[in-house]
């Protein structure tokens, strides 16, 4: 089945008698619409008005309409005539919510672009090319490339799926003039889908959705689509953004189509909607030169590099430029180099026209938001806006016994000048000064935001102390409000009990449950305070039996909900600094279960252990046999249990409010937090 929305006009033309947008809206959310996304019209009421598509043989020869570069098009051009349109280039976004495979997609449209040599290895999700990225399977930084399809000039820029980094898609929504809205074919819309969509809209971008993984057994994607049609009217997107061109494609495969039953043997149909859907940059070509810094790389070499979309005007090499910022104070640089996208890998250009992205460098201090303008008549773009954060965490120097063993950065120096760099980068995080001048708080858009951070300065060889994430409250006419944030939970239908039970005692609430596809899936939607998400996932696990799939987005500011018990049971802490042993960890591991193995160093006050029951209990896991009294028969040999193998995103939702997680790039430990009086039996 095709889907390809039609314009005011066009409709008029189909049912003169649904004049409204209220009416026609409904129109559409009714099963008579379906007739009307099957395309099954006769083409005297089209042939004038479609844009005919031809990529090849086996692809459908339905027409793709997309209104909303043409209305665009039609009231910029009142408003604005000395602004103009750019034919040659397009630039893009592709959002999505996590795992819906905007990464893959990205994948084979570089190869089916002639990006690499035929033989030469590309490996998987070429985008993600941080470490941490390729280790966790998911896009953390926007990456920037270019293809060239019929002459035109196709810049895309991969942005994070998870609802943590969405400061990272909300700047990089200011370079492009419409986004590729990525959605599974199973799945439909999640909350990320929700809040990428929201801020494009926002824009006044252009939409083209690509229904992907359309080869999955259970594909539905009458269901997504209608699905996606019901989200633009949520959003109050306007007749013309409804009115967006519906792909179907498998970005494993490297197909596309626009019906789900016929594909091409290639992403000719999808390169078309882009070039056809997505409008070229609105410029002033001869207008005094503008660029907005939306991102920020560092280079060895050529120092930090600003990359933005150029607005207005032309830049040069070697040209002088004035840097502003939004309120109006400015300074004086300038341009050393600069660079385009073309194809995987920055290029050097002598000058780069209004309406392409590039890369400058020579200028040291640049930050993101501030605008690169003409050295005489320049004037500051508005600055980039990100949402609060909304979870604190305290960092703090390392205190423990084993402090400066295996870090190369242990002082309060050398942690706030890591932590202030972050912030030239990071726009949605936030640093304050903590109650000691060796702790600060980090504050992030969820825990794994700064979870991400902690990883990374690990691995530069910081050593230092985190403490539990907390919520960010407000205060409004005496009134205290906390984060509320929608979570959806993927289960099988045989753990349903238990994971609404689990939910449940985290003051959430069901707003919405329902079946997926033929895979006996049941979809959970919750609204829950973002402290009961703290310590849920692992929870959700072992609930569920490791089938679970939990993803959250922020909502909006709530009432108080109240106390919430996160963790029943209580830590197992050593008793005193040494060795573990065999013989003391078989007797210590009928009180719980055990984090260390034998014959690891730990320290007095290191949490070695889940207590089986509230409260925490003191153990001297270095205890030895006595070696008197020894007789002829043999030893009694020693069984012990499997230690517990807790990630640093793990012991990040394990801790309390009396509790520390030790950082360091060998190792990652929990202790009591020794400032805290100890609740210990």
């Amino acid at each position: 089945m095709a889907i390809s929305f039609f314009n005011s006009s066009a409709f008029s033309t189909i049912s003169p008698n649904l004049p409204s947008p209220t009416t026609r809206r409904s129109f559409f959310a009714s099963p008579l619409s379906n007739q009307l996304f099957g395309l099954r019209f006769s083409s005297s009421f089209t042939s004038k008005r479609a844009l005919n598509f031809r990529s090849s043989p086996n692809t459908s020869h339905r027409p793709i309409r997309c209104s909303v570069s043409q209305v665009t098009e039609n009231n910029t051009t009142e408003k604005k005539s000395q602004l103009k349109r750019r034919s040659d280039i397009r630039n893009i976004a592709i959002v999505a919510h996590v795992d819906h495979g905007k990464t893959t997609l990205v994948d084979s449209m570089l190869r089916q672009a002639k990006v690499f040599r035929d033989n030469q290895f590309v490996q998987e999700r070429i985008m993600d090319s941080n470490d941490l990225e390729r280790e966790r399977g998911i896009t953390i930084l926007s990456k920037n490339t270019s293809i060239a399809y019929k002459d035109v000039k196709i810049n895309i820029i991969d942005t994070p799926g998870h609802s943590d980094f969405g400061g990272e898609v909300e700047r990089i929504l200011n370079m492009v003039e419409g986004v590729l809205l990525v959605v599974d074919s199973v799945e439909g819309p999640m909350p990320q889908t929700r809040f990428v969509l929201k801020k494009a809209l926002e824009f006044g971008l252009a939409v083209v959705v690509v229904v992907n993984k359309i080869d999955r057994p259970s594909a539905r994607p009458e269901f997504v689509v209608n699905s996606t049609f019901e989200l633009f009217i949520e959003l109050n997107a306007t007749d013309e953004q409804c009115d967006f061109q519906a792909i179907y494609a498998s970005g494993i495969k490297g197909k596309a189509g626009l019906s789900p039953e016929i594909l091409a043997e290639d992403l000719g149909p999808l390169f078309e909607s882009i070039i056809r859907c997505i409008p070229g940059p609105h410029i002033e070509k001869d207008g005094a030169l503008q660029m907005l810094v939306t991102n920020i790389e560092y280079d060895e070499h050529k120092g930090r590099i600003a990359i933005g979309r150029l607005h207005a005007g032309a830049l040069r090499k070697g040209l002088d430029v004035r840097v502003c910022t939004s309120d109006d104070s400015c300074r004086y640089a300038k341009v050393s180099e600069l660079f385009v996208y073309e194809q995987f890998s920055r290029v050097p250009a002598d000058g780069v026209e209004a309406g392409d992205i590039c890369a400058v460098c020579g200028v040291d201090d640049i930050q993101i938001g501030e605008t690169i303008a003409d050295k005489s008549s320049g004037k500051p773009l508005p600055a980039i806006k990100v949402e609060e954060p909304t979870v604190k965490m305290a960092f703090s120097i390392n205190t423990s016994s084993f402090v400066g063993r295996e870090g190369k950065y242990v002082t309060s120096r050398n942690l706030r000048d890591r932590l202030y760099r972050e912030l030239e980068r990071n726009l949605a995080m936030r640093v304050d000064d903590g109650e000691t001048a060796d702790t600060f708080i980090v504050s992030g858009r969820g825990t794994l935001h700064i979870t991400i951070l902690i990883e990374n300065m690990r691995r530069e060889g910081y050593e230092f102390m985190v403490g539990p994430p907390k919520v960010i409250n407000k205060k409004v006419d005496d009134k205290l409000l906390e984060p509320y944030e929608i979570a959806t939970v993927e289960v099988p239908k045989e753990h349903v009990g238990p994971v609404v039970e689990l939910l449940g005692k985290r003051r959430g609430l069901m707003f919405d449950m329902e079946g997926m596809g033929s895979e006996g899936t049941t979809l959970l939607k919750y609204k829950i305070p973002t402290r009961g998400l703290l310590g849920l996932r692992n929870a959700i696990l072992t609930a569920s039996r490791g089938t679970a799939i939990l993803n959250t987005i922020f909502d909006s500011y709530g009432p108080w909900a109240g106390d919430i018990t996160t963790r029943d049971q209580g830590s197992l802490v050593a008793f005193e600094e040494g060795t573990t042993t065999s013989y003391a960890l078989f007797s210590s591991q009928e009180r719980g279960q055990m984090f260390v193995a034998p014959g690891v160093e730990v320290y007095k006050g290191q949490i070695v252990g889940i207590h089986q029951r509230p409260g925490d209990l003191s153990l001297n896991v270095c205890k030895k046999k006595a070696a008197t009294n020894v007789r002829s028969n043999k030893e009694q040999t020693v069984v012990l249990d499997t230690p517990l193998s807790y990630s640093l995103d793990d012991c990040i939702e394990y801790i309390q409010e009396d509790e520390l997680v030790e950082v360091t790039p060998s190792s990652i430990r929990m202790c009591k937090n020794p400032k805290i009086a100890k609740k210990s039996r």
